[in-house]
């Protein structure tokens, strides 16, 4: 039987004659359902099976046994308060009901007496049905609300465990905003100190570049006053200011080094032979008080750099980390085959070359300044302040890179990253080239700088050149035009043409014209692209060193040919 029905039905007991067909007859006609049960342990069994309410009979009532509904009544959930319609038989005095009767222990109880009109009977059917239905809506209302306070009880058992979820939640993606922060801050530092770094390059070059010439044609006339004087006195004073360009020189080197505009001689480079002499030149400078350490990784061969360049970048970082080190410290030369840190170079293999010492460290604060030009912690006279800024600069121009970690009172390590070389580079042989005759040399001497023109001019009439000059490269293309040199040496900086522009020019008409370029800022690839296999000389040079260019350009196109 569907719930429905069973939930909304009439149980009738009426154990006397057709009593129990005349009731159901008169509640059936209402359209209520109506089930009739032949005892008192019938009814019980179908109101605890369910019920809407039932029609009893007085003496049904009273010949049972109600201890088991009575039970039943005693247990009815809350929002159930079954109804009995009690049919009483006919008095003569008005009914009392005992509150420790039977029909009392009932509870809801509707009493009729008989005999009653069938309207009467199918009304208070009706209404008892209609109660019992509103007591089902409670039921209802009140599932709806257990089911609530679960899922509410649920919620507050698993809210704790979802709150500190969240929390955690929140906080990783906290740390995370925060690392991003820390991180693009830096990257935004980095970009700041690059653009400082190359400013600064750009305004040492440009000021290296004019002191050069400077230097080129007082360094050319002290040479040839000491070529062409017996007097001691002027030699000896002539020497003294040649010591001074000297030391001007190296002072531009380095300068040049840091702008990336010195033309470095970039061979592979093995570095257990370069930590060998560097620690041969170190020691003596070193004193007994440094302990010095080598560590080269066994996957370390050869990198790619100048052996002059790194020999001397290594020996100033040395000489900077013993005066780090008043009492005595220990330096250590390490070189390790590893990647550099992601965002610092392309990609690549590259040797980490990292001088380390224990010594008084720096503050993030000067650390962040001691790759700039001119800046140094050491008191007047004792530095220049250019040491690591050379470092920094022929790191970049070698195609690596340098970096420092140091913190007050931990010591300093510098980093150099170098691109890796599988083997050592054949070098040509270079020593000097004499004997060969420069008299009757035709030479074109291009350059824009009156001064620096006539210092080469005299340098090379004192050689026994033939020299023709020209002011600009135009000018020099059109005394090409005019007459073949047997050697062009040109400037590369000057304006209207550049030195590259006028040895492109002047190899279009003379394919095997020997081409000398001089220079001391320059674009190096520039010029290699132009020149081919023509020579360079680094400004400001000595006499020597013109005199040995100029021969070699002679004799390889005299091999050439």
């Amino acid at each position: 039987m569907p719930t429905a029905r069973v939930e909304q039905r009439i149980l009738v007991l009426a154990p006397l004659g057709r009593d129990a067909e005349v009731i159901a007859g008169v509640v059936g006609r209402k359209g209520i359902a109506c089930d009739i049960v032949a005892d008192f342990g019938a009814l019980t069994e179908h109101i605890v099976a369910g019920a809407a309410a039932a029609i009893v009979t007085e003496e049904a009532l009273l010949r049972a046994d109600p201890a088991r509904l009575l039970a039943w009544l005693r247990a009815q959930a809350p929002w159930s308060d079954f109804p009995f319609v009690v049919l009483l038989a006919r008095r003569l005095a008005p009914v009392e009901v005992s509150v420790d009767g039977p029909l009392a222990a009932l509870g809801n109880v509707v009493l009729l007496e008989r005999p009653l009109s069938a309207e009467t009977l199918g009304s208070a059917a009706d209404s008892a049905l209609r109660a019992r239905l509103r007591q089902y809506q409670a039921r209802e209302v009140l599932a709806d609300r257990e089911a609530v306070s679960g899922e509410l009880a649920a919620l507050n058992a698993t809210l704790e465990a979802r709150v500190a979820e969240r929390t955690l939640a929140l906080a990783q993606a906290n740390d995370r905003l925060t690392a991003e922060i820390i991180e693009r801050e830096r990257a935004q530092q980095a970009m700041v100190q690059y653009q400082k770094m190359e400013s600064l390059g750009r305004l040492t070059g440009g000021v290296a570049h004019d002191f050069n010439n400077l230097l080129n044609v007082i360094q050319g006339t002290l040479e040839l006053i000491l070529m062409m004087t017996p007097d001691e006195a002027i030699r000896a004073r002539a020497r003294t200011a040649k010591a001074a360009c000297d030391r001007g020189a190296r002072l531009t080197a380095q300068l040049l080094t840091f702008a990336r505009n010195q033309t470095l001689d970039l061979t592979a480079l093995r570095v257990d032979s370069l930590f060998e002499a560097v620690l041969g030149m170190a020691r003596p400078l070193l004193g007994r008080a440094i302990e010095l350490r080598v560590s080269v990784a066994p996957d370390v061969a050869c990198v790619v750099a100048d052996t002059s360049q790194m020999e001397m970048a290594l020996l100033n970082l040395a000489i900077n980390a013993r005066d780090a080190m008043p009492d005595g410290g220990q330096i250590t030369f390490r070189a390790t085959r590893e990647a550099p840190p992601p965002g610092l170079l392309p990609g690549g293999d590259y040797v980490r070359i990292a001088v380390v010492d224990n010594g008084s460290g720096m503050s993030p604060e000067v650390a962040a300044k001691v790759f700039e030009p001119f800046f140094t912690t050491k008191g007047v006279g004792k530095g220049t302040g250019l040491g690591l800024s050379q470092v920094y600069g022929m790191a970049h121009q070698s195609g690596g890179t340098a970096q420092v970690t140091s913190q007050p009172g931990q010591g300093t390590t510098i980093d150099i990253w170098l691109p890796a070389a599988a083997h050592d580079a054949a070098h040509d042989d270079t020593a000097a080239l004499a004997g060969t005759d420069l008299t009757g040399a035709k030479v074109l001497l291009v350059e824009d700088d009156d001064f620096v023109r006539a210092s080469m001019a005299d340098a090379l009439m004192t050689l026994g050149c033939d020299v023709a000059q020209a002011t600009s490269g135009s000018e020099g293309l059109a005394a090409i035009e005019q007459a073949r040199p047997d050697v062009l040496l040109t400037d590369y900086l000057m304006p209207g043409m550049t030195g590259a522009e006028l040895a492109r020019s002047a190899r279009d008409r003379y394919p095997d014209l020997p081409v000398v370029v001089a220079t001391g800022y320059a674009d190096m690839s520039a010029i290699q692209a132009a020149v081919g296999d023509g020579m360079v000389l680094r400004k400001p040079f000595q006499l020597a060193e013109l005199a040995a260019v100029v021969r070699r350009s002679l004799r390889r196109a005299a091999n050439a040919g």
